[in-house]
């Protein structure tokens, strides 16, 4: 453990265990010497206390309202342990809200809030370049007071502007957190304003490590996460009184439910097929699970078996039986997201909060962005794979403030057979800590159900425990939903030109062509007549959700429809065609996109057809998948892809990935037991779904995009503001994103953070318009 050693001029004074006591005249003397700032002349000896801010904000009559830091410093600390509380560990909570912002009653800290001006002094209690380090003195004060346990408070104070640090860096950066805690003399400056005695000796916690030193990387995050959002939530409580009193209003779960069961139940007088008579007995089956213990479950149901209202049912059950605090979907595509989360607020109104990866946090910080970004304070969560998930390996605030609002919830993992292949180890010991530890339930639905086992280099490792099915019998069950036969292709190496593929799509009166790629969408859809329907991720969502509502509501009245489009429709995006076309992929993705055809059970058998297409599946997991498909196709499989083939499929699939990257994530969280060094920030890099080097969103110009772009010109990001703005996003390679900034076709539109396209003129009927061929989206931006 590093010393901690005061200066003798600072020791002489009596300083004992962090304590001090100084006459006021002692105190006036020090700031008067140290900074320049003088008590203000009212202040006598005996009458007035020096006043230490924590924040400042302007009134509209230009004058400056004060947010006291004792006070600031006890709310965080009381918010902090309410919120740690549910996963038994209020005491740190607590103690790193009471010391948090110790380096605030710096004299330098002081003075600067004072001396700056306007949106430079509102933004003052933000650390950054050119402003007053106030995080690390009570990183040093923890270590001080807990000795070799100090590290674990002094992680989340250090970090809990600039994001948790990591103990040591590789090029020995003074961001390391032991480079940092050297820098005594920032706690000594603070000490010398004398605060309160209650907030330097608070009681020191005792709790333990949910999990022991395997546990010890999750654990900190949970503490970081109640830290920071407590922080987050005082701040806003002073800057943004009308905000903050809109937290809280929703209905709670048990609120929830009748709504839910009045649905099903006018949904179920309805319903008139056999297919309904099926989906009615995974809905049964789903009840009935909810009321056993939490735990880890699989949901395995055949596409268009009502996976997703079925699993809110077990959801909600489950909730009420073992007091949950929040249902949380997590979703691969912001396709399925936006289909999803409108099914649900048909149910449950403004209860159910949509939160995407792309808008939960700024380039630049400033307070009006830290306090739009989202925490998941609502009853029901609907978010992208990409979010949960980096969330959970996070060392950012803004992306760590939500975890702690995942313990006791019940997280349903839409197509789980998308869980990241190359991290998918630590993501599944992280959900087994959450699960053992957090009194999370994780729901895994999908019809193709990946094996729980992983691969690594030298032994097989059983990544979860305790996973129970809903469904008893699936196998019963896609027999009686078997409603399409594959034509697989006999030679998986020889392609089929676009045009051959055209031609066949139009002596189809309808039909669904689905590829691999953004550009493989774009030169088919040129080939074909112009009524044809193209649909990418080129679009922004809410154009994406029109172009579908629209694809819907033609398939219910006579005459010829084909779409073409990439596979964005073909997880859980609710169409049905008699004909569906599949490039070669994933044995998974080409059963979701039979899940697209014939899915209401009106024909005797649809017909899915799997080409080999002009250009191979994009390199990477794309490709592998494409490759464990041509594996299984080589040993001859049933065309109605029964369930059991995707055990052979999933083994032979996950074998050929590299275990590097996961490797290296869990090397970085790996723990020092004589330190507690982990690489906290490092391992947040690594983990990363969709890297930010390769692809930026843009918002563009379309529908009422125009209206809340230029409330984010004038006035900034808001939480509403930024979740309506959400649908109107697309996210390009950064090699497009530089060259039409460059041209001035994309600018800022506020504080050099948010970017949107400058004309509609470059947005058009399939989306985002980039005006050449060879820079479009890179293959691995495949949706």
């Amino acid at each position: 453990m590093l010393g901690y050693k005061f200066a003798a001029s600072i020791t002489s004074i009596g300083i004992v265990h962090g304590k001090a006591a100084y006459a006021r005249e002692q105190k006036k003397s020090a700031y008067h010497s140290s900074s320049g700032w003088e008590p203000t002349a009212s202040m006598s000896d005996n009458s007035t206390e020096i006043r230490f801010i924590a924040h400042v904000k302007t009134t509209p009559d230009g004058s400056w309202v004060e947010h006291a830091l004792d006070d600031h410093l006890r709310c965080v600390g009381d918010i902090a342990a309410g919120f740690a509380q549910a996963f038994g560990a209020s005491d740190w909570a607590k103690a790193a809200g009471y010391w948090h912002d110790l380096g605030k009653y710096r004299a330098k800290f002081q003075t600067y809030i004072r001396n700056a001006s306007g949106y430079e002094r509102e933004d003052a209690h933000i650390e950054g370049t050119g402003r007053v380090d106030h995080s690390t003195a009570g990183a040093i004060h923890a270590m001080k007071q807990l000795g070799v346990r100090g590290p674990i408070l002094a992680y989340l104070i250090a970090g809990h502007h600039a994001g948790l640090p990591d103990w040591n860096s590789a090029d020995g950066g003074g961001g390391a957190l032991a480079t940092r805690l050297e820098q005594h003399e920032l706690l000594e400056e603070a000490i010398l304003a004398n605060p309160p005695h209650e907030l330097l000796s608070c009681e020191l916690p005792k709790s333990s490590i949910p999990g022991g030193i395997d546990g010890f990387a999750l654990w900190v995050r949970m503490l970081f996460s109640a830290l920071v959002d407590a922080d987050f939530l005082d701040t806003e409580a002073f800057m943004n009184e009308a905000r903050q009193g809109l937290r809280g209003t929703f209905s709670n779960l048990e609120e929830l439910k009748p709504l839910f069961d009045a649905f099903m139940a006018a949904k179920q007088m309805a319903a008139k097929g056999p297919i309904d008579v099926v989906r009615a007995n995974v809905l049964a089956q789903c009840r009935i699970a909810g009321k056993e213990p939490p735990g880890v479950f699989t949901l395995t149901v055949p596409t268009g078996g009502g996976k997703t209202l079925s699993s809110m049912a077990f959801a909600l059950e489950h909730a009420l039986t073992y007091k949950k605090r929040r249902i949380i979907y997590v979703i691969p595509f912001t396709s399925i997201i936006e289909q999803t989360a409108d099914v649900f607020r048909d149910i449950f109104g403004d209860a159910v909060i949509e939160h995407h990866s792309n808008t939960d946090e700024s380039i630049n910080e400033n307070h009006k962005s830290r306090l739009a970004c989202e925490n998941w304070d609502a009853p029901i969560i609907v978010t992208t794979s990409v979010q949960f998930f980096e969330s959970l390996f996070a060392a950012r605030p803004s992306r760590c403030r939500k975890l702690h609002n995942i313990v006791e919830s019940i997280v349903v993992l839409d197509e789980a057979q998308l869980i990241p292949a190359e991290l998918r180890i630590p993501i599944l010991e992280t959900m087994d800590l959450l699960a053992t530890f957090y009194g999370v339930t994780f729901v895994l639905s999908t019809a193709t159900q990946p094996v729980l086992i992983g691969q690594k280099p030298s032994k097989q490792v059983t990544a979860m425990s305790n996973v129970r099915d809903i469904i008893k019998k699936p196998a019963g069950l896609f027999a009686q939903l078997e409603r399409v036969c594959y034509n697989l292709p006999a030679d998986t190496e020889t392609p089929t030109a676009w045009q051959t593929i055209a031609d066949e799509l139009v002596s189809h009166p309808r039909a669904l062509c689905i590829v691999n790629s953004r550009k493989d969408c774009l030169d088919l859809h040129a080939l074909m007549p112009k009524d044809t329907i193209c649909l990418s991720a080129l679009m922004c969502g809410q154009h994406r959700s029109e172009v579908i509502a629209s694809i819907k509501a033609r398939l219910k009245l006579d005459g010829p429809l084909r779409v073409i489009s990439t596979q964005l429709v073909e997880a859980g995006v609710d169409i049905d065609f008699p004909v569906v076309y599949r490039a070669l992929a994933g044995l998974d993705s080409i059963a979701q996109a039979g899940g697209r055809c014939n899915r209401e059970g009106k024909l005797a058998s649809g017909l899915v057809k799997v080409f080999v297409p002009p250009k191979s599946a994009p390199l990477g997991m794309l490709r592998k998948a494409a490759q464990a498909t041509k594996s299984v196709l080589a040993s001859g499989i049933p065309a109605t892809l029964p369930p059991e083939v995707f055990k052979q499929y999933f083994q032979i699939y996950f074998a050929d990935i590299n275990p590097q990257k996961a490797d290296e994530i869990q090397t970085l969280l790996a723990v020092d037991k004589k330190t507690l060094g982990c690489a906290f920030r490092s391992a947040a890099e690594a983990f990363r779904l969709i890297d930010d080097d390769v692809q930026r969103a843009v918002y563009v110009r379309y529908g009422k995009s125009e209206e809340w772009l230029n409330i984010l010109a004038s006035k900034g990001p808001e939480r509403w503001l930024l979740r309506k703005l959400q649908r109107y996003s697309v996210s390009i390679s950064v090699r497009d994103f530089d060259r039409i900034l460059a041209d001035g076709s994309i600018y800022p539109t506020y504080h050099g953070s948010y970017f949107a396209i400058a004309s509609s003129a470059l947005y058009g009927q399939n989306g985002l318009i980039l005006s050449s061929d060879k820079l479009l989206s890179p293959d691995n931006l495949f949706i």
